[in-house]
């Protein structure tokens, strides 16, 4: 039963997180030195973040689907 729910613990998860933290991270940065670029950017990274885990999980990276 402990393997059906693994909580997000996958690499597609864990990937994403990550990249989506660095995106927040720039956009951060970007606030701090009013820099409209960083900004951009790190929205660019955000959003890049959720595209990388989706793949990832296409790919068989992300949490198998259980049917009850």
């Amino acid at each position: 039963m402990s393997d059906t729910h693994r909580h997000g613990n996958t690499p597609a998860a864990w990937t994403a997180v990550t990249v989506v933290f660095l995106g927040f991270l720039v956009a951060g940065i970007g606030v701090v030195a009013a820099s409209p670029v960083l900004g951009v950017a790190g929205a660019v990274v955000v959003v890049a973040g959720g595209v990388v885990g989706k793949m990832m999980q296409l790919m068989g990276y992300g949490q198998k689907s259980y049917s009850s």
